[in-house]
């Protein structure tokens, strides 16, 4: 299969990444005004779905590449911008899962979870729920005791060192089937093993082939133990899907639920109980679940009253990173200061951070808004 033009990406320049192939101007987005992008660069924020492997920068991917040479993926940076091209979710799934092969000792994983902080610190995220599938980890041979270790001792280091704080979303890999279900939801409810950082329970993987009612018992499980319901729905299936997450999975946030923008009832169920949406722009245009930019929902949403966060999926997978989100959701939903700001505090009223926290981390959106809005009027 031959494969399509990846989605743009916001140079510094406005220009293309190095190697990436044109794009049509249906897909082309154009550099924010040099105010917009100064104010997103310094903005606070908090970033809700981004996944752990997935946000592996080329740099790291390419020296655990190095590191692991019987894997085929590329050990030079330049060189992963065409690997990471995907034909359809599928393909995505097959590349994410290469890299996933990638993380094979606690070495490994504390290297990763180090240098994701890192890249959030310098987008001013201070606060981030991050994704983690650990069966794909332990299946591999990795301790399970050495890997919680791991991500764990990066959390403490990266708070310490860069004052972002990281908790964690323990996923089902779905395509992994029951096994995996059954075995993340005993990593993440054993008391004995469960890392500190853990807050939320997750589904993601394919959607097609993979319903979600059948994952209700590991849910109430991990539910029981304290942790919050926020699966994928509704990316490249229809609005079913949310509808079951909502009703099996007892949802909280939904990753993605692209496809909510097709039922009227379902928008305003969301919206009345302020089930927040874990909006991915350009993810959605990559594994081609949204077609163009501007056919994707996201205004949709927002117009029904839905609660809409902004994050980034897998950053580096996609030529994107959470500030060039924000920039996208900018351009499509007509965004001032104000409005950036506002969307930044939506992912703070959806994550789970503590009621102390949250005021905290608003109230410094509200005063960074404040002081840039005042320079930029001053004469």
């Amino acid at each position: 299969m031959s494969r399509s033009p990846r989605p743009p990406s916001l140079t510094p320049e406005g220009g293309r990444l190095p190697g990436e192939e044109p794009v049509p101007d249906s897909h082309r987005l154009t550099t924010p005004p040099t105010a917009a992008g100064d104010f997103i660069a310094g903005l606070p924020k908090a970033e809700l779905h981004v996944h752990h492997v997935g946000s592996a920068s080329p740099r790291i991917v390419a020296e655990l590449a190095a590191r692991h040479p019987d894997s085929k993926v590329p050990t030079d940076p330049e060189a992963l911008v065409d690997y990471f091209t995907f034909t359809d979710f599928a393909h995505f799934i097959e590349v994410y899962l290469s890299v996933v092969d990638l993380i094979r000792t606690p070495e490994d994983v504390r290297l990763l979870t180090y240098e994701i902080a890192r890249d959030l610190a310098r987008q001013q995220v201070r606060y981030a729920e991050l994704t983690i599938t650990p069966f794909s980890s332990t299946r591999r041979g990795i301790d399970e005791k050495a890997f919680m270790d791991a991500i764990e001792d990066a959390r403490k280091a990266a708070e310490a060192e860069f004052g972002t704080v990281l908790r964690w979303c323990f996923d089902i890999p779905g395509e992994a089937g029951l096994e995996a279900a059954e075995e993340t939801t005993r990593l993440a409810t054993d008391d004995r093993i469960r890392p500190e950082g853990l807050v939320s329970f997750g589904l993601g993987g394919p959607e097609i082939g993979v319903p979600r009612p059948q994952f209700k018992p590991y849910f109430d499980r991990a539910i029981a133990a304290g942790l919050r319901s926020v699966p994928h729905a509704g990316e490249t299936t229809g609005p079913q899907t949310v509808w079951d997450a909502l009703t099996h999975l007892r949802a909280e946030r939904i990753g993605h639920g692209t496809s909510s923008a097709r039922d009227e009832k379902l928008l305003a169920h969301l919206a009345e109980h302020r089930i927040a949406l874990e909006v991915c722009p350009t993810s959605n245009i990559a594994t081609r679940a949204v077609r163009t930019l501007d056919e994707h929902p996201i205004r949709e949403f927002v117009r029904a009253g839905v609660l809409v966060t902004i994050n980034s999926d897998d950053p580096p997978m996609f030529g994107t990173d959470l500030n060039t989100e924000y920039a996208v959701a900018a351009r499509l939903l007509d965004l001032d200061e104000r409005g950036l700001a506002d969307l930044a505090k939506n992912a703070v009223e959806a994550s789970f951070l503590d009621p102390a926290g949250k005021a905290r981390l608003a109230a410094e959106i509200d005063a960074y808004t404040d002081s840039h809005t005042a320079r930029r009027l001053a004469p």
